[in-house]
């Protein structure tokens, strides 16, 4: 297990010098499903190149991807997208090399982007964040990435990656510094919550649901920091 999480770890990393091919590689794919995606964004009075967020549920194995309206400021759900392969359990990644998908707020700058990434296209969500350093949680290149395999990522087929990507690296080079990824152990309904009252994470859960209940009231991405080893919101 460790020896293939390795292979997959190295496989995932751009080589050097592969910043033009990246570009060039982006170039080709916006290209082709460019006009597609502008039509498809265009019908639900959305643009392409506005900041987008990330939403992602383990359990439901479906990813989320929301697209701010410019006119309104709120996100709106572009897509739902179905989780290829993900591994792991419910509950958070606490080690490198236990194979677990991380809970949490993330958030992923330009320089997180992977188009050389062997895995065809990919992206770094910042794992270990503040919050995970601050409890101890270990762990590197935790990826959403295509090809339909994952140790600890959240894998997405090439086509839907290309989606996902084409869209994101053009926030960025509409402005966006940085767009944000949740990733949940479920949908966080008050039903599903109750269901999970004997489980050993369910103080964590909670506090992963006051910014799902944030995001839910007021269609925007909550500010996210960490206090006292919590999560804190604004």
């Amino acid at each position: 297990m460790k020896s293939f999480f390795l292979l997959l770890t190295l496989a995932l990393l751009p080589s050097c010098g592969d910043k033009a091919k990246g570009q060039a590689k982006e170039k080709e794919i916006k290209q082709r499903i460019g006009k597609t995606m502008e039509q498809a964004l265009k019908e639900k009075d959305l643009t392409l190149g506005s900041p987008v967020f990330i939403r992602a549920f383990k359990e439901e194995r479906v990813l989320e991807l929301f697209v701010e309206n410019i006119k309104s400021g709120n996100y709106e759900l572009f897509r739902s997208y179905k989780i290829a392969a993900a591994s792991g359990e419910l509950g958070p990644k606490l080690a490198e090399g236990d194979g677990q998908v991380p809970e949490g707020f993330y958030f992923v700058p330009p320089s997180a982007m992977l188009p050389t990434s062997r895995y065809h296209l990919a992206f770094n969500i910042g794992y270990p964040n503040e919050f995970d350093k601050a409890n101890d949680r270990t762990g590197s290149f935790i990826m959403i990435h295509g090809s339909n395999v994952s140790i600890g990522c959240l894998a997405m087929t090439n086509e839907k990656i290309e989606e996902i990507y084409t869209l994101c690296n053009a926030a960025h080079n509409g402005g966006q510094r940085f767009f944000r990824v949740h990733i949940f152990p479920f949908r966080m309904t008050e039903a599903r919550m109750q269901k999970a009252a004997a489980d050993p994470n369910l103080a964590f859960w909670k506090n992963l649901k006051t910014g799902y209940d944030l995001f839910e009231k007021n269609k925007v991405p909550p500010d996210v920091s960490v206090k006292d080893k919590q999560y804190v919101f604004k």
